[in-house]
């Protein structure tokens, strides 16, 4: 909204042309976002309905959030969303998806709230629904220019293919992150960082023509609305963490975790090479998305009549991660958060090396 406002601002007063300067926008809509929820969110969460807890892990600690504050995904989202809609100059498509994603967070925040917590199915399929969405809205109903690693050049994808394949990692993204909220800070910090790198790929790399060209990349000038998006959301849930942080006070619950996977799935579909998200969120993915391809292998082998053997890797290995770290590993809660971020912070660049530059 400042965008197109500045147009007509300026004519009083000629400092108001910086509303047109993106840089100025994402700046300001993060710092904004950040300072909202740090103020809002302590006076809000006692609205929130309270934690049940982990009974199944007791063992290591599932026990210890019973009783607090959760579902507060949705309040920072809410608290986010005039932020957005102020600092970042989205077009109809824009906000079309962006009405997707909000709408993945607030069927987060019932399963949240109802007093009997939805089946898989219920939440699988509402989760398909909004990824579909989504991917249609990126595609704008119509094929769609993408870039691929280890190859030159772009391709047009038909939006019959585009849309079921987007879907599916805006689907296993979303629910990946969902998994990997089980300790403090964790899923909040990881995709903090996931968000800020997307940020600067979307702002610096695709959305700027001469350092597109040098990559060999399609410049995509709406990327930058998306980087001002993007930060908007990563102020809004530094806000949160600085409260998320161990001993918690209060927790995201499956509105923000949804939320927010969705949200970087988006983001790494509007670079324009779905791949990356193997490099925004490479120890999300792995964390909680393991979990999901254990269960569905189970199944299959049970299906098929052969059932994986109770002393086999695949059947030791807890998910998510962070449970088997803390269990078998005998990893603190602190030192769980520590080591992934770190994880995340050497794999990151080295992915998005391997992904972007060898072409």
């Amino acid at each position: 909204m400042l965008y197109y406002l500045s147009e007509f601002l300026t004519k009083s007063w000629g400092p108001f042309r910086l509303l047109q300067s993106h840089a100025l926008l994402l700046a300001g809509g993060t710092f904004v976002s950040a300072l909202v929820v740090w103020w809002l969110l302590p006076n809000l969460w006692n609205l929130l309905p309270r934690d049940r807890g982990k009974v199944l892990c007791k063992d290591i600690g599932g026990l210890a959030s019973a009783g607090k504050p959760t579902g507060a995904g949705v309040i920072v989202s809410l608290l986010v969303l005039p932020v957005i809609l102020l600092f970042a100059p989205l077009a109809f498509w824009d906000y079309c998806t962006v009405a997707a994603i909000y709408a993945a967070m607030v069927f987060g925040y019932l399963d949240d709230y109802a007093a009997v917590p939805w089946g898989e199915l219920k939440k699988g399929l509402l989760d398909a629904v909004c990824a579909l969405a989504i991917a249609f809205f990126i595609a704008k109903g119509h094929s769609t220019l993408v870039w691929l690693p280890f190859v030159k050049g772009m391709w047009v994808i038909p939006m019959w293919i585009y849309v079921p394949v987007a879907a599916f990692i805006l689907w296993f993204t979303m629910n990946a992150t969902n998994c990997s909220d089980g300790v403090d800070g964790l899923a909040g910090a990881l995709t903090m960082i996931a968000l800020v790198i997307l940020s600067v790929m979307l702002y610096v790399v695709i959305g700027y023509k001469p350092v597109a060209h040098y990559f060999l990349l399609p410049c995509n000038p709406e990327a930058a609305r998306w980087a001002i998006v993007v930060m908007s959301v990563a102020g809004g849930f530094g806000g949160y963490l600085w409260f998320n942080a161990e001993p918690s006070k209060v927790l995201m619950g499956d509105a923000g975790s949804r939320f927010l996977g969705i949200l970087v799935g988006t983001g790494a579909l509007v670079t324009g090479n779905p791949f990356l998200i193997l490099a925004f969120a490479p120890v999300i993915l792995v964390n909680g998305g393991g979990g999901l391809a254990k269960l569905v292998l189970l199944r299959v082998a049970k299906k098929l009549g052969r059932d994986i053997d109770e002393h086999s890797v695949i059947r030791r290995i807890r998910f998510p991660l962070h449970d088997h770290c803390k269990k078998n590993l005998g990893w603190s809660n602190a030192q769980v958060l520590m080591r992934f971020i770190l994880l995340q912070l050497i794999v990151m660049p080295i992915l998005l090396v391997i992904l972007i530059k060898i072409r």
